[in-house]
């Protein structure tokens, strides 16, 4: 397993989908040059997704063999879709930069955490669930995933109390930028520098 210097961190955004936590995940990415660990999928890509930026889309026996080969650090099911963190990516993204963003829910956020402890902080991005509602209508998924999502909105908001950071997201840029102030804190002011 990876060992985590004194200055480096795991940044975590999870919450309830629709909340805006991978929209505030780039912003941040932009702002401070925190790189993201892509996650790999089986589930079908949907219209405004890029393949190696949003997931990495792969078979389920492509996602087997790799679970087959230990090479997943977490993996979770849900519905009926698997996702996993493979973790070479991490390794590689540390060898070049101090900290790493991941974009994860509840159970996979807790597998980080029993994982690296300290080294993982936790921002749970959540909103209203009619706002939610509304920004995935915004983003055209389609009403099965709408439905889909909603029926673990309150399962995700569960997870709340138990992070390190909570942040009601009303407005993405000022959610970013408040995160963004919070964040300069745990990094070495020369990383933010360069």
């Amino acid at each position: 397993m990876l060992n985590l210097k004194e200055k480096e961190f795991i940044f975590v955004f999870t919450g309830p989908d629709g909340a805006g936590r991978k929209t505030i995940a780039e912003m941040i990415f932009r702002s401070l040059h925190i790189p993201h660990v892509v996650s790999y999928t089986t589930r079908p890509k949907k219209p405004m997704e890029v393949e190696g930026h949003d997931y990495h889309f792969i078979t389920e026996e492509e996602f087997h063999q790799a679970q087959k080969n230990n090479e997943f650090l977490e993996s979770v099911v849900m519905d009926g879709y698997h996702y996993g963190i493979k973790e070479t990516d991490i390794v590689s993204l540390f060898k070049e930069n101090h900290s790493v963003i991941m974009v994860l829910n509840a159970q996979g956020a807790e597998t980080m955490k029993k994982l690296y402890g300290d080294k993982v902080l936790r921002f749970f991005i959540y909103a209203d669930s009619e706002t939610v509602l509304d920004r995935q209508k915004q983003r055209g998924d389609s009403e099965e995933d709408i439905k889909r999502h909603l029926a673990h909105y309150q399962e995700a908001m569960e997870y709340k109390e138990k992070c390190e950071h909570i942040f009601e997201n009303f407005d993405s840029s000022h959610t970013a930028f408040e995160i963004t102030k919070l964040l300069e804190k745990y990094l070495d002011v020369q990383f933010l520098e360069e």
